[in-house]
């Protein structure tokens, strides 16, 4: 497949194009992948008693007093008043002094905006308006909304998307139609416009099934090929069992469940074999995985080899690297020699423990990234451990294959999948599930409430935090967007350090941070010197720190079951009692029940079952549902029907036409191609 440039595209200039390539959109390729972020669906107009505060509505009324204009500042306010069906309603605009000439009392409208509650009383903030005939037309209609940059405009967007649509129409299918047809998926050419501009919900499910199918597809045959390659490859390592690793597991302040045991035990087995060990390590939060590495990298420096931990974030990296260190130290284990190699190790420290990696006096490795690139030349490296693998691409997780020998690998996951999805996700790994905690931990306490708890909630935190703990508070959004509902990063903790004063220290963390500033606040709130974290679901998979005993999400109903038991996973990691709070922002039976589930159980195995059964296809507003698998488009839970299908199609394919040779394939291989020059980078698990 080649790629085209923006710049074919009518009013795209040097200036747009750099715009686009901040959102990693290079090409045309690129921009038609680029889906929607959630639409904008034009409901039918509800009456002034049936407003939610804080939603995106349409109200019908007649204007009862001609508008006005105040200036505060250099700000110009334009209000005023309509009545409706069960009342009157404030309406207020910024800037547009000229509605004036429009908003004659006695004019009926229709006007369209999020309702905010302002000195008690309920306003509708900058609402567009129409007239009943304008507005029929759009009556269910759904319009694209995508992530933007400062300097882009979701109109920017469209448009281009549009050109862009035209410019890919003759796109050729790869997929038969046979297979089309027994799978129920749409043509590629439709989905692809129709994702973008879907006439209605219907549509939209249909498009979004053939494009998830294709996402998987793709992953899933790489995964495969992997697997094939793997399968045949010799251990250069082979080990033998060493003593020192019984001695830790007897000298440590716990003893390891039955569940810690086996996994121990499949895992020792593995690297005294003669075939190379790909095994994934599936554990709860907080099931004791990460001392299972540790035993790993012992055992293989003590068979004289090397081993490599590679962890998300330099801050997770660091933790790792400071308790492999405290548990050497305390075993008096000198014949281990770990260094720890992350982005922000100075030039002249780098060096020195390249030096050290490529000549073995180095033979534990903790880090990040840093970890596969290529100046890093290892002497013996025996054995390769990745830390929660779903953020990991399949194409890193390869670098390390390119060491002189391919090393053992050893996988480490939280996430809650079910056994039949973990077996098609991790297909090239064995699987060993660690399903119990440990005995001292503490079931974390939930509640889930409604907005009206909001403070007593704040109120909790102050008294948990004046106890000496500390608290997350988890919102959906960074910033405040005038298409999209639900509490942001920015806003909340303003609020919040209002609300508490100097007495408590509150800080935001979000993705949009760079990597520095993100380490530098995980640091602080490890360190205690933050009080109260408010952050998007970046914290996930972040640090240890027991001294958290609050974890409150804001728009809990915008967030999949798992997911927001990964959340809940980042407290109760100490000795003392910990609580969740799931504030829930839309009310419902159907998110009551979901709500419930986390509320009665801690089992994250359990609760991702549910979540499978609960999840209908076409879950589709707000967060990302799961947020763990890291697909543009598709959602092992929601898709767990599709992510099957796909599975069984690679299969298929691979044992009629493994090399892709028959001219039936001709455009999967392409496909396949494009996707291996980069295309799977961005989708890991």
């Amino acid at each position: 497949m080649q790629k085209h440039s923006l710049r074919e595209l009518k009013g795209i200039g040097e200036k747009t194009e750099r715009l686009f390539q901040k959102l990693n959109i290079d090409s045309i390729e690129d921009l038609l992948q680029y889906y929607p972020r959630n639409y904008d669906v034009y409901e039918p107009p509800v009456s002034i008693t049936q407003i939610r505060p804080g939603k995106i509505q349409t109200v019908e009324g007649v204007i009862v007093r001609s508008a006005s204009i105040k200036k505060v500042r250099n700000l110009s306010i334009v209000t005023t008043t309509i009545a409706g069906e069960g009342g009157q309603l404030s309406l207020v605009w910024f800037h547009m002094p000229f509605l004036c000439s429009t908003l004659k009392k006695g004019y009926r409208f229709l006007f369209r905006g999020k309702v905010i509650v302002h000195d008690g009383m309920m306003e509708m903030e900058q609402p567009k308006i129409y007239t009943p005939a304008q507005y029929e037309p759009l009556l269910h209609t759904m319009q694209p909304l995508y992530g933007l940059t400062a300097g882009l405009t979701n109109q920017t967007v469209v448009k281009a998307v549009r050109q862009a649509l035209e410019h890919k129409k003759l796109c050729r299918d790869w997929l038969e139609e046979d297979r089309k047809k027994r799978y129920c998926l749409a043509d590629y050419n439709y989905a692809l416009e129709t994702i973008h501009f879907p006439a209605n919900m219907r549509e939209y499910k249909i498009a979004r099934r053939r494009l998830a199918f294709d996402e998987f597809f793709f992953f899933l045959f790489t995964v495969q090929r992997l697997k094939a390659k793997t399968q045949v490859q010799e251990n250069a390592y082979p080990m033998k069992r060493v003593w020192e690793t019984e001695k830790i597991m007897e000298s440590l302040p716990y003893t390891l469940t039955n569940a810690q045991l086996r996994a121990w035990t499949e895992i020792e087995t593995d690297l005294q074999k003669k075939r190379l060990m790909s095994r994934l390590i599936q554990g709860d939060v907080g099931s004791g995985k990460t001392i299972l590495a540790f035993l790993a990298m012992i055992m293989a420096a003590k068979n004289g080899y090397q081993a490599a931990l590679m962890a998300p974030t330099e801050v997770l990296a660091t933790q790792h690297y400071g308790d492999l260190l405290t548990l050497l130290q305390q075993q008096n284990m000198e014949f281990c020699q770990p260094v720890l190699l992350t982005g922000s190790v100075k030039t002249k420290e780098r060096r020195e423990i390249y030096a050290k990696i490529a000549d073995g006096t180095a033979n534990l490795i903790i880090g990040t990234h840093a970890l596969i690139q290529e100046k890093v030349s290892y002497n013996k490296l025996a054995l390769v451990i990745t830390d929660e693998q779903h953020r990991f691409g399949v194409k890193q997780r390869e670098a390390f294959s390119g060491q002189k020998e391919p090393a053992n690998v050893m996988v480490m996951s939280a996430t809650p999948i079910p056994r039949t999805l973990a077996i098609i996700l991790y297909g090239d790994l064995d699987i060993s599930v660690i399903d119990e905690l440990p005995a001292k931990r503490l079931p974390i306490k939930n509640c889930v409430v409604d907005t009206r708890y909001r403070k007593k909630s704040w109120e909790f935190i102050r008294k948990e935090v004046q106890s000496g703990h500390q608290a997350y508070v988890i919102c959906p959004m960074v910033e405040a967007s005038e298409e999209m509902e639900g509490e942001n990063v920015l806003d909340y903790s303003r609020q919040l350090q209002e609300y508490f004063g100097d007495a408590l220290h509150v800080e935001f963390l979000h993705g949009k941070m760079k990597p520095s500033q993100k380490d530098e606040i995980m640091t602080s709130f490890s360190k205690g010197d933050i009080q109260v974290l408010v952050s998007t679901t970046v914290v996930e998979v972040g640090v240890n720190v027991p001294n958290a005993t609050v974890m409150m999400v804001e728009n809990a109903d915008r967030f999949g079951l798992a997911q927001l038991h990964q959340l809940r996973g980042r407290v109760g990691r100490g000795d003392a009692q910990s609580y969740c709070i799931f504030v829930q922002g839309t009310e419902g039976e159907d998110t009551k029940k979901r709500l419930e589930i986390l509320n009665q159980s801690n089992d994250g195995f359990f609760i991702a079952g549910e979540d499978l059964k609960l999840r209908g296809p076409g879950d589709l507003f707000g967060v990302r549902q799961s947020g763990l698998m890291e697909f543009k488009i598709g959602d092992i839970y929601q898709d767990a029907d599709v992510l099957k299908a796909a599975s069984e199609a690679v299969s298929e394919i691979l044992k009629l036409d493994e090399k892709l040779e028959l001219s039936q394939h001709e455009q999967l291989k392409e496909r396949i191609e494009y996707y291996g020059r980069g295309g799977l980078e961005n989708i890991s698990i």
